[in-house]
């Protein structure tokens, strides 16, 4: 037995598989060929929502101040006193005493002037005396009436006329006098001053400039184009500019690190149309820049400080916003129908930026606009489709 083992095992091996074969080949099933599925392209869609918008406008500028002027002396001589206040950035306060001139040599000035006043008062009450007299004369010696030289009526006319002036001339140099104490027109902050202690001064001479802090003004430039979003147009002349109100303004501003936010309104345009750029400058101004506000990190709105501003325009109904991304060319949208198949539809654009578009009419609620890129697009091609959230950004 153990002598036909050998044989025996290669053999039932060699059995065995040719049976497992042959149970294989017949068992098998025939295979199914299919033709390849081909899946509709997938898309982006955003849903069609119309809603009342306000439009608003974007730009920027440089804060300046609304009143600004030079700290002109009306009379010469050596500054014997400067307010604390009068140093680069000092805020001051309407009738403030800034600068004062020696005033010695104005005061012996107007003391000389009321000494003529004195002399001619007396020499005209002197001319007075004597015409009552030449007339009481007359009426016993003389025939008629009197000349005017004779009743020194002429006398009396002089002595009134050189009066009147003597007080003119007292009044100058009293107005001189105060002239050397130099006040502050107005409340208002200090942006440079050449003057100091001991300095000669001269009439006409600036020795500062001041503005006021009451109000600031922001120069904003706005394309003409874009002026048909804003309820602003160019002033007629006789226009009553208080009774018309312009839109608001939101202004920001980063300042040591953080953004802050101050309101404002546009209080008019200027009167021309920029030739070279094609822009009109909206002023805006902001009342009380300086003072504190609600929030006690938000530094003032100071001269210089350049600003971010959206100015709101007008408002408008009924229209669809939809990202840049919807548009097929400047006046096309595709549609998903209810068979999700893509549609063409031209639409009237209201406005366009780079982010968004507002689409005043082709639109309807509920339908739902392509926002995918498609290298190729038939009218009526079928799609599948995913929502997106796009909708949820800013409005232009």
């Amino acid at each position: 037995m153990k002598r036909w083992l050998p044989v025996l095992l290669p053999l039932v091996v060699l059995v065995g598989g040719g049976f497992g074969a042959w149970v294989l080949l017949t068992a098998r099933q025939d295979v199914e060929t299919r033709p390849p599925e081909i899946l509709p392209p997938l898309v982006r869609v955003v849903e069609a929502k119309p809603q009342t918008l306000q439009l608003r406008v974007t730009s920027q500028g440089t804060v300046m101040p609304r009143t600004e002027t030079s700290l002109v002396p009306e009379v010469a001589g050596r500054v014997v006193a400067i307010s604390p206040s009068l140093v680069a950035g000092g805020f001051f306060g309407r009738g403030d005493v800034l600068l004062s001139i020696d005033p010695r040599d104005y005061e012996l000035a107007l003391a000389r002037t009321r000494s003529m006043v004195a002399q001619a008062e007396t020499q005209l009450a002197r001319e007075i005396a004597e015409a009552q007299v030449a007339r009481r004369e007359w009426r016993l010696l003389g025939r008629g009436e009197p000349s005017p030289l004779t009743s020194r009526t002429l006398h009396v006319a002089e002595a009134k006329a050189a009066l009147a002036a003597a007080r003119a001339i007292t009044e100058q140099a009293a107005y001189n006098l105060a002239r050397t104490k130099i006040r502050a027109p107005f409340a208002g902050r200090v942006r440079d001053k050449q003057v100091d202690l001991g300095q000669y001064v001269v009439s006409g001479a600036p020795i500062a400039t001041i503005y006021a802090v009451d109000a600031v003004e922001i120069r904003l430039p706005i394309p003409d184009s874009e002026l048909a979003y804003l309820d602003l147009s160019l002033r007629y002349q006789g226009d009553d500019v208080a009774s018309q109100p312009g839109p608001t303004v939101r202004l920001w501003a980063t300042f040591a690190g953080k953004v802050h936010e101050w309101s404002g309104r546009i209080v008019r345009t200027e009167g021309e149309i920029d030739r070279k750029t094609r822009v009109v400058y909206a002023v805006a101004r902001v009342e009380d820049p300086y003072g504190r506000g609600p929030d006690p990190e938000r530094p003032p709105l100071a001269v210089g400080m350049f600003v971010e501003a959206k100015i709101m325009g007008k408002v408008v109904e009924n229209v669809v916003v939809l990202p840049r991304a919807a548009m097929r060319s400047h006046n096309q949208v595709l549609i998903v129908d209810d068979e999700r198949r893509l549609r063409f539809r031209t639409v009237e654009i209201l406005r366009a930026d780079r982010e968004q578009v507002v689409v005043q009419n082709g639109l309807t609620a509920g339908e739902r606009v392509s926002m995918s890129a498609l290298d190729a697009v038939i009218d009526g091609m079928k799609v599948r489709t995913i929502e997106s959230k796009e909708m949820e950004s800013t409005h232009p």
